[in-house]
């Protein structure tokens, strides 16, 4: 049997693998702990759909001459995920009501969906409220853009963010005086909007350490990069548990003088990396 990944010759030997799915098994314990997953199977020319996969699984590997494996980075297959739920959703705005069912089906058994339902659940969920008529197609597309820029280049996603990181410090240093004069729905807001703010940069953080950005060699504020992540993280739970007891001066001292500060350092010292 001849093997080719990403159209590459490997030689791989086999041990006791007589089928097809214990030797992709093998594969797939092989890539883990890597960014690579298996994307594409093709055996003798023929790409094997997903329908297929349970049929070619119990394929005697003798009967196999040449078996072609795609491999593809969990990035390239979140992208891949985003962009058909896109298209998806496109049809599903612009379809009749009839329509709009088969749609919804067909999206949720689709691959794509599978993927974010595991991978990025959050996405899923707000797509599957938007096909269930819970969330508007339009706000939903917005979601989309977003994630799809931060996948297609997030360092570039990473400068434009400048003018929202400016923003949400401005409003957290307000957040204690919107308390105390009774603006609660700001005081929401700026807490909502500072927690996408932070969820944000994170994964941004993460799609630049896949592209080669060698986040433990920083240091913010005189601590490790890895340290000061976790104590930004810890500080954000005592804020969110202050703001949720309404405790205006903890809130105030928390937002004011260490959430808002550590996070103009921490984007200001990734952006001065990524120049």
């Amino acid at each position: 049997m001849d093997i080719f990944i990403n159209e590459q010759p490997v030689t791989i030997t086999l041990e006791s693998e007589k089928t097809l799915g214990e030797f992709l098994s093998g594969i797939e314990a092989w890539l883990a702990g890597s960014e690579n997953r298996i994307s594409g199977l093709w055996i003798n020319g023929n790409a094997i759909t997903a329908s297929a996969l349970t049929e070619a699984f119990e394929q005697d590997l003798e009967s196999i001459q040449r078996l072609d494996i795609t491999l593809s980075t969990e990035a390239q297959l979140a992208l891949e995920a985003l962009l058909n739920s896109q298209t998806s959703l496109s049809m599903y705005e612009n379809g009749s009501f009839e329509d709009r069912r088969s749609i919804k089906d067909a999206w949720e058994e689709s691959p794509a969906a599978r993927f974010l339902s595991e991978h990025i659940p959050d996405m899923y969920a707000s797509l599957h409220k938007t096909f269930s008529g819970e969330l508007l197609a339009a706000e939903m597309g917005s979601l989309l853009d977003e994630r799809i820029r931060e996948f297609i280049d997030p360092k570039i996603e990473f400068h434009y963010a400048n003018t929202l990181i400016s923003g949400i410090v401005a409003r957290l240093e307000d957040l204690p005086l919107d308390m105390q004069t009774g603006k609660d729905r700001r005081a929401a807001e700026t807490i909502n909007l500072f927690s996408h703010t932070a969820e944000k940069v994170c994964r941004l953080l993460n799609l630049l350490r896949l592209q080669g950005l060698a986040l433990e060699t920083l240091s913010i504020d005189t601590l490790p990069f890895y340290d000061f992540m976790d104590a930004f993280s810890a500080t954000l739970k005592e804020l969110l548990a202050a703001y949720t007891a309404q405790d205006v001066v903890l809130v105030g001292d928390l937002a004011e003088y260490e959430l808002a500060p550590r996070l103009l350092k921490l984007y200001n010292k990734v952006k001065e990396e990524l120049t």
